[in-house]
């Protein structure tokens, strides 16, 4: 298209026209040029001209700009479009005439696999500190007999009987526009234009076959459960050349006996007795990766909540880790001694009967505390 080409005259409209006018124009004049009414030879030319003066005429901004400096005033490359793009009646004209161009094209081509999904059971250790799986994936391959053909080796497909080997049968339906052509890939042969006279033996004509291949999976470390792993290229084999899909893992964490997980930090509930809560105390405690000396001051309260940095979960796209949280928890004794009882009784009486503790922070109180560090 030429750069003194006048979108307004090839609509029929004037410079002045309204939107709704506009929209009229097009509408007439795609009915009457559209390749598969208007058979005459100029007839796809002045359709793309006509969508692409629809394009830039229908759009506020890209007028202004077409008003103000013509075609250097549009984005780099304005002029026709291809034959998909009909502007906001690109459904009405899909309906009618797009089903068949594309889905010729589409049989006709390389055609990607199938993905697929797959769930792996891990454990808690694993989820975080990664590890590698075997799994086991029964997918279609492409058959090694036919290399996908789907034809028996030696002999040759033939000219589909249905479309005579156009790949698409036609039918002429009334539509709000008139009498038009609908263009469907041909049922019998996919598109494909070709029947098989001799299917393959080892696939019977489907081009692929189901095969178990095993797969060597590496889960990264800080993974949670609901993680997804994509494998690509490890779906089923694509048709006529076409990519294999992709396998998706879905990681299935399974539970820890001790630890809970809150995003990269580990939560453990460490139980203490009331003299290592009144008195203080060094204590072991587990982690993830072993066991670590934790402080217990004197006067420590039930569900007090420490931290020991770096211990927690790996970063999954960074480095580091997060951290691991102890909340102590003093449990009163149900069983005692005669001993334990009498030591009890003479520590309650310099006690007194005024409740300890008044005015702490509530348990709750300390855990929400806890997960704003």
């Amino acid at each position: 298209m030429s750069e003194n080409h006048d979108f307004y005259n090839v609509l029929g409209v004037d410079r002045q026209a309204d939107l709704e006018t506009i929209k009229k124009a097009y509408r007439r004049l795609a009915r009457q040029f559209h390749p598969d009414v208007n058979k005459e030879a100029d007839a796809e030319s002045r359709f793309k001209e006509i969508s692409a003066a629809y394009e830039i005429l229908s759009d506020p901004q890209k007028r202004a700009a077409y008003d103000r400096f013509g075609m250097a005033g549009v984005r780099p490359g304005a002029g026709p479009g291809d034959l998909s793009d009909y502007g906001p009646f690109a459904d009405i004209f899909d309906e009618f005439f797009g089903a068949g161009r594309r889905g010729r094209g589409a049989r006709q081509g390389p055609q990607k696999g199938a993905d697929l999904r797959v769930g792996l059971d891990i454990s808690f250790e694993e989820a975080v500190f990664g590890t590698k799986k075997e799994i086991e994936i029964p997918r279609n391959e492409t058959c090694p007999v036919c290399k996908g053909s789907g034809a028996e080796p030696g002999t040759t497909p033939i000219r589909c009987p249905q479309c005579k080997g156009a790949g698409e049968v036609r039918r002429v339906q009334q539509s709000i526009f008139g009498q038009f052509v609908n263009v469907t890939a041909c049922p019998r042969c996919e598109g494909a234009g070709e029947v098989l006279s001799t299917p393959c033996r080892e696939c019977q004509g489907s081009k692929a076959i189901q095969h178990s291949r095993r797969i060597m999976v590496e889960i990264p470390a800080g993974v949670d459960d609901g993680t997804q792993i994509r494998l690509s290229n490890e779906g089923d084999a694509g048709l006529r050349n076409g990519a294999a899909g992709s396998l998706y893992v879905v990681l299935n964490v399974q539970p820890h006996a001790i630890f809970q997980r809150r995003e990269n930090d580990i939560i453990l509930e460490y139980p203490i007795n009331v003299a290592q809560a009144a008195l203080g105390d060094e204590v072991e405690v587990p982690i993830l990766d072993g066991n670590s000396r934790l402080t217990i001051p004197a006067g420590t309260q039930n569900g007090d909540v420490f931290y020991i940095r770096g211990k927690g979960v790996p970063f999954l796209r960074r480095s580091g880790r997060g951290d691991q949280i102890v909340i102590v928890t003093v449990p009163v004794p149900r069983h005692l001694t005669t001993e334990q009882r009498e030591l009890f009784d003479k520590l309650g009486k310099t006690l007194g009967r005024e409740p300890i503790g008044h005015g702490e922070k509530s348990l709750f109180d300390k855990l929400k505390d806890a997960f704003k560090v």
